[in-house]
């Protein structure tokens, strides 16, 4: 798994690259306080590589607490820049910070 920030100059937003290999699953979205946990409005792409990929432009100066849902499964991506406990979830959420 893997994040990749490219900071834009014309625009307070980060364009937001996740990956995730995958090659098994069928659905891979990723779901966090900016898009109220939908998966129908993150889905990854899956490549003929089998890895899951999405670009999503997210305002700067902010931080975003978020998880990967692959095949209905939640999973925390391992670079992620810390993790935060979310009483709601009962577990640690990754997070990602602009």
């Amino acid at each position: 798994m893997a994040i990749a920030k490219q900071y834009l100059k014309t625009k307070p937003v980060c364009k937001v690259t996740f990956t995730v290999p995958a090659k098994e699953a069928k659905k891979v979205a990723v779901v966090g306080d900016f898009n109220n946990w939908s998966p129908k409005t993150s889905a990854l792409k899956k490549l003929k590589n089998g890895t899951f990929k999405g670009t999503i432009e997210l305002p700067k100066e902010n931080s975003y607490e978020f998880k990967y849902l692959v095949d209905g499964e939640y999973i925390n991506e391992a670079e992620a820049d810390r993790y935060q406990w979310n009483e709601f979830a009962g577990s640690e959420n990754a997070v990602i910070e602009l």
